[in-house]
């Protein structure tokens, strides 16, 4: 049984990585802007407010945490990018002030960056919103950052190229830097299987100090 704080715990994905972690047994704070925006008891759950932002708020939260998951992200566009590579900088600088007792850091990532069959990478594919391509931009700046950082323990996971609400089947497929498609060229996983692969790797990290992938 792990300790793990999940930043971003009421949004689509942290939401799930929480229920997920839950459900396997694990004591897991929820750290959110607001805490009225996650609904339910758990015995193993307890709630607090935090700013992934404050990397002051990082280390006091970090306290006494096997894991900090980051699940954070804003509402799109320029949001995010005020929000998900700032936050890769936060996350390390607490961490890194909290010395031998820092907790392993695994953070949700974009597919963007992935390499695609084709050539190039998936940011570049024509008819991406732009919106979207920011985005994509900021999880690809957030990675660059991580790679640079040698003395935290982190792991970086980019989910396919399609994210959505489905089931729970416990299957997925994983790559290093590669988008991962089915025979017909898709590349898609549900939240809940997403999920499942972020504790997977938690409960058995295999991808230490670098990202990876997962898909269908």
């Amino acid at each position: 049984m792990a300790r793990i704080a999940v930043y971003g715990a009421a949004g689509r994905i942290g939401s799930r990585i929480l229920s997920e972690a839950l459900n396997r047994g694990h004591d897991v704070t929820a750290v959110v802007r607001d805490p009225n925006t996650v609904t339910g008891t758990e015995p193993r759950m307890r709630v607090v407010a935090g700013d992934v932002l404050d990397p002051d708020s990082v280390k006091a939260i970090a306290s006494g945490h096997d894991v900090v998951v980051s699940a954070v992200g804003g509402a799109g566009g320029q949001e995010n990018q005020a929000t998900i590579a700032p936050a890769a900088h936060s996350l390390v600088a607490g961490l890194r002030s909290a010395g031998e007792e820092a907790p392993r850091l695994v953070t949700v990532g974009g597919a963007g960056s992935l390499r695609t069959p084709g050539g190039g990478q998936v940011w570049d594919r024509p008819g991406i919103p732009e919106a979207v391509l920011q985005t994509m931009h900021a999880h690809g700046d957030a990675l660059e950052f991580y790679r640079t950082v040698d003395d935290l323990d982190w792991t970086n996971i980019s989910p396919a190229a399609k994210i959505q609400p489905g089931q729970r089947t416990g299957s997925y497929r994983t790559a290093d830097d590669d988008l991962i498609t089915d025979a017909s060229g898709n590349s898609t996983i549900s939240f809940e299987d997403y999920a499942v692969a972020v504790m997977d790797e938690i409960e058995s990290p295999k991808h230490r100090r670098r990202r990876f992938t997962v898909a269908y």
